[in-house]
C-alpha cells in the first residue's frame, strides 16, 4: 500500500480526519494495489459538515451579492482550467480511464461552472407593474439553504461539477459525498474552491458509504438532494428524500439505444457505435449498449464492421498514451460484466468479439476486461434486460423502423437513444416519437451542452427536475411572488371585499 494515512474529509475549507474508526479501501485499477485507505463518515461526522454549510448559508453566502458569488466563480474556473491535468491523473489513478477521458471529463464539467459565472442573467426576476390601482408584482427565485450531492465513481470531478458550481452560484452551501471507489477528485474540487476564496462552509466534501447517504437523506437541515447512480439506488434515494420532505433528483441507470437505418453510413455508423460503447470501458449512463440495426444487410455490414474496429482497440493501464481503453473500477465489476459475456451465448447470442481472458503485460492484477461484442441478441437475454455497465455491445436485428422504435420505447429506461441514418425525415420522427430524454441524430452520445439540461425519462430519471442548465438553477431554487402596493396617502379606508384586479 502506498500511503497509509486514510483520506479524510473537506469541512469548513480544511481537510478533518475521519473519526468513525471505518475506512473502506482505495485500488489502483491498473495494477489491482491498494492504494491507500479513505475514511467512511459516521451520522455523526455529516452532522457537523451540515452544520457547517447551515452556518455558512446563515452569516456568509446566502446574503452575498450576486457580484461577489460571480467574482469567485470565475476565479474558480480559472484554478480548474489550470489544474485540469492535475485532475485528470487523479481520475485515472483511481478511476483507470485513459488520461484523455479523463481530460474529457474535467473539461464537461468546466462548462457548467461557466455557465454557473453567468448566474445573474439566470436568477433575473419578473416584474410587472400596475397589475391593479398601484401595485406592482415580482417573481424572484431565492435558494433553499443547504443542498447536499452523492455522485458515482464513473465520472469523479464532472458528476460534483454538475451539481454543485450552480448550488453556490444561486446562494446555497453544499455537502458533497462522493463515491468511495475514487474520492480524491471530490477533495481536490473542493480545496481548489476555498483557493478561489469561498467562504469556510460553502462546499463542503464527507466521504463515506450508505450510513452517511442515509444521514443525508433524513437530515432536517438538508432542503435538497441531487444524486446520479444506478436505478434501484436512485430509486430509494428519492423515496426516503421525499418522506423527509426534501426537494430531490435521482438520476438512475440506463440501457440506451442506437438506431440504424439502411440508408446510414455505416463506416460512421460504426465508429461512433465503438466510441460510445467501449469508451471509458462502458461505464457511463450515456453509453451505446444497444445496436438497433434495421434489416439484415444493415446488420451484417454493421457488425463487420464493429467487430474489426473492437479487435484493433488498445487496452492498457490509462497513464499509458497508447491506451484507448483502461480497466473497470473493481475485480468485482469486471467479474460481473464477464459474466454476462459468458452468459450469452448459453441463451442464444452469437458472441462475435468475446473480451475475456485479456490479459494486460506488467498488469497481470489489474481489472482488464476486453471489448465483446454479441449480435442476433434478443429482449428477452439477460445482457439486453440488463444494465452491464461494462464494455459490452449488444446488437439487436429489427425488419422495419416500426419495429426499432417499438423496441426502443418498450425499454424500462428512457435516458438516451441515438439514429443514423441521411433521411432527414425519418430523424425528424425519431426525435419526436422516441421516448427518451436525450436524443442524437447521427451522434451516439447526445449529452447536452451546459446551457441545456441532462436528464432521462422512464426509470432513467427521478424526480421533476434535470441536471444544470435552466432545470438546474430551478432546482437549486425557490420561486417567490411579491406583490407590492404604495398606496397614495390621500386613499383611507377599509375594504373588507376579495381583491379584484379592476
Amino acid at each position: 500500500m502506498g500511503t497509509t494515512t486514510p483520506l479524510g474529509h473537506f469541512i469548513d475549507n480544511r481537510a478533518v480526519p475521519g473519526a468513525s474508526g471505518r475506512t473502506g479501501p482505495v485500488f489502483d485499477p491498473a495494477t489491482g494495489a491498494r492504494t491507500r485507505e479513505v475514511a467512511l463518515a459516521s451520522a455523526a461526522e455529516v452532522d457537523v459538515a451540515v452544520a457547517a454549510a447551515r452556518e455558512a448559508f446563515r452569516t456568509s453566502w446566502g446574503t452575498a451579492s450576486l457580484a461577489r458569488r460571480t467574482a469567485l466563480l470565475f476565479r474558480y474556473r480559472a484554478l480548474l482550467d489550470e489544474r485540469r491535468d492535475e485532475l485528470a491523473r487523479l481520475i485515472t489513478a483511481e478511476h483507470g480511464k485513459v488520461h484523455g477521458d479523463a481530460l474529457g471529463e474535467v473539461a464537461r464539467g468546466l462548462e457548467i461552472v461557466e455557465v454557473a459565472c453567468g448566474i445573474a442573467e439566470k436568477l433575473k426576476g419578473q416584474l410587472s407593474t400596475g397589475v391593479s390601482g398601484g401595485v406592482d408584482v415580482a417573481s424572484i427565485r431565492q435558494p433553499l439553504g443547504v443542498m447536499a450531492g452523492i455522485t458515482p465513481f464513473n465520472f469523479p470531478a464532472m458528476v460534483p461539477l454538475w451539481m454543485f458550481p450552480l448550488a453556490v452560484a444561486c446562494g446555497n452551501t453544499f455537502v458533497l459525498k462522493p463515491s468511495e471507489k475514487d474520492p480524491s477528485a471530490g477533495l481536490r474540487l473542493a480545496e481548489l474552491a476555498a483557493e478561489a476564496g469561498f467562504p469556510p462552509g460553502v462546499l463542503n466534501v464527507v466521504n463515506g458509504d450508505r450510513e452517511a447517504v442515509d444521514r443525508l437523506l433524513a437530515h432536517p437541515d438538508v432542503a435538497g438532494v441531487s444524486f446520479v447512480g444506478s436505478t434501484p439506488v436512485a430509486a430509494a434515494v428519492h423515496r426516503a428524500a421525499t418522506e423527509h420532505g426534501k426537494r430531490v433528483q435521482a438520476l438512475g441507470g440506463a440501457k440506451n439505444h442506437m438506431v440504424v437505418l439502411p440508408d446510414a453510413d455505416l463506416d460512421v455508423a460504426a465508429d461512433g457505435a465503438v466510441g460510445a460503447a467501449y469508451g471509458s470501458a462502458g461505464e457511463r449512463c450515456m453509453a451505446v449498449s444497444v445496436v438497433v440495426a434495421v434489416g439484415e444487410a444493415t446488420a451484417d455490414g454493421l457488425v463487420a464492421r464493429i467487430a474489426e474496429r473492437a479487435r484493433a482497440l488498445r487496452i492498457g493501464p490509462g497513464d499509458d498514451p497508447a491506451s484507448e481503453m483502461g480497466p473497470l473500477i473493481t475485480a468485482a465489476h469486471r467479474d460481473a460484466v464477464a459474466a454476462y459475456v459468458a452468459g450469452a451465448g448459453g441463451q442464444g447470442a452469437e458472441v462475435v468479439v468475446d473480451g475475456r481472458g485479456l490479459t494486460v503485460p506488467g498488469h497481470e492484477e489489474g481489472f482488464f476486461l476486453g471489448v465483446s461484442l454479441l449480435d442476433r441478441v434478443t429482449p428477452g437475454m439477460d445482457a439486453y434486460r440488463d444494465e452491464i455497465f461494462g464494455p459490452v455491445l449488444c446488437v439487436v436485428r429489427v425488419a422495419t423502423y416500426d419495429e426499432a422504435m417499438a423496441l426502443v420505447n418498450a425499454s424500462r429506461w428512457g435516458n438516451g437513444a441515438a439514429v443514423f441514418t441521411r433521411d432527414g425525415g425519418a430523424a425528424r420522427r425519431f426525435q419526436l416519437e422516441v421516448a427518451a430524454g436525450m436524443v442524437g441524430v447521427n451522434v451516439p452520445i447526445p449529452v447536452p451542452v451546459g446551457h441545456h439540461s441532462f436528464g432521462g425519462w422512464k426509470d432513467s430519471l427521478f424526480g421533476d427536475h434535470h441536471v444544470y442548465g435552466d432545470d438546474g438553477v430551478r432546482f437549486c431554487t425557490r420561486g417567490k411572488v411579491v406583490t407590492t402596493r404604495w398606496p397614495d396617502p390621500a386613499d383611507r379606508g377599509v375594504d373588507l371585499g376579495f381583491p379584484q384586479h379592476t
